[in-house]
Formats: structure tokens, C-alpha cells, sequence
């Protein structure tokens, strides 16, 4: 328990888990310097202490914006925290942009988490997923599990929190608030965001330049 740990492991395991410092130290104590071991003994102890943390109430936070290069894109996002302490701390608004960055990449996103999304849009789901011609010969019990699992995946797609995060594939969003939880020490939620995408909704009229011309000359 005595031995050296290296600087750079702490740095690595604190970036990978979002615990402090003397935690992951005792991490890879424990680990032998393993540091996928020192992550699951970190996910057990700092991760368990942010769901506690979840439950409290965040009302400070920011607002940021991203806008994709070439201007077509843009992103508003309110990230909630439970001081304006936290709120100015640069782990926490890098923490907002990153989140921005992600809703503006991955499009089929409508909803935050599982339970935002309205019950009708999972009863036309589930009723998109029935009436497919795949599923028509199938008994009853297995046509229900492929639904659900087929739902289960579709509901993944377009809730934020289940997105794998762009920077680092291997967490999701999710992962990811909760990480900053046990780095902060507060509650922190992503309470909305709207997204802007260049003539959305709008109906784009298509010219035909050689029929305007020749209109034109005649």
C-alpha cells in the first residue's frame, strides 16, 4: 500500500472515472496500478455516491450555444447545477459544450432520458414495429420480444442520455453526468435544449434553370 503511483495514472483514472485525487490514488493502490481494475473498484465507491447525489436540486447552471462550422447547425442547451460556484468552474462548462456538440451531431435525438418520451409516441412505435411483414408469421411470444427489443433500441436512439459520447465512444451520456457529479460534488441535470437546423420545416422551392432561361428568351 506504500508504493509510488504514478502522476500520470492518477491523471488517466481521474479523467476516466471523475473521482478525486486520494481516491483514485487508493484505486490503484489497491489495483496493483491496474487501471481498469482501479475503474471498477472507483465505479463501486464514486459513482454510487453520485446517484445520491442526483436527487438534489439543481437550479443554477449555464446556457451554451454551439454552432456547427459552415453556420447550419446550431444548438441551446441549459445544463443545470446546484451552485453558481460549479457553474463557473471550467470542468462544468466544458461539460456544457460537450453537450452541445453531441445533440448538434446526433440528430435523431428529440428527447433527454427514457422518461421524457410521451407515452403516444411508444404506443406508435410499438405499433410501426407490429405491423411489419417480418413479424407476420411469428408466434405471439417471440413477435413481443422482437417489438420490445426492437423499441428498446429505437427509444435509444433518440433520447440523449443513451448516446455514446462523441469524445470517447466507450461511455454514454449518461456515464458521462455522472462522472462530473463525483468531480463536482453537486447534482447536475440537462434540463432542455433546441435544436436549429438551416430551412427545417420550410418547403425549399426547386428551380429549373434551363426552363427559366428558355421562359425568359421566349
Amino acid at each position: 500500500m506504500s508504493q509510488n503511483i504514478s502522476s500520470d495514472y492518477i491523471k488517466e483514472l481521474r479523467l476516466r472515472t471523475g473521482a478525486g485525487m486520494l481516491d483514485c490514488k487508493k484505486a490503484l493502490q489497491i489495483s496493483e496500478q491496474d487501471i481498469d481494475a482501479a475503474v471498477q473498484y472507483l465505479r463501486k465507491k464514486g459513482l454510487a455516491s453520485a446517484e445520491k447525489k442526483s436527487s438534489r436540486i439543481a437550479t443554477e447552471g449555464v446556457v451554451d450555444s454551439y454552432i456547427h462550422a459552415g453556420s447550419r447547425i446550431g444548438v441551446l442547451v441549459e445544463l443545470n447545477c446546484e451552485t453558481d460556484f460549479v457553474a463557473r468552474q471550467k470542468e462544468f462548462q466544458q461539460l456544457a459544450r460537450h453537450i452541445s456538440m453531441q445533440i448538434a451531431a446526433c440528430q435523431s435525438v428529440q428527447y433527454i432520458s427514457l422518461d421524457d418520451v410521451p407515452e403516444n409516441i411508444i404506443l406508435n412505435e410499438k405499433a410501426i414495429e407490429a405491423s411489419k411483414d417480418d413479424l407476420a408469421d411469428k408466434p405471439s411470444s417471440i413477435k413481443d420480444k422482437i417489438i420490445a427489443g426492437r423499441i428498446e433500441k429505437r427509444l435509444k436512439e433518440i433520447t440523449l442520455m443513451n448516446q455514446a459520447f462523441i469524445k470517447d465512444p466507450n461511455i454514454c451520456i449518461q456515464e458521462l453526468i455522472k462522472q462530473h457529479i463525483a468531480l463536482l460534488g453537486e447534482n447536475i441535470k440537462i434540463r432542455r435544449f433546441t435544436r436549429f437546423i438551416l430551412g427545417e420545416g420550410l418547403d425549399k422551392k426547386e428551380y429549373n434553370f434551363k426552363n427559366e432561361i428558355e421562359s425568359i428568351i421566349s
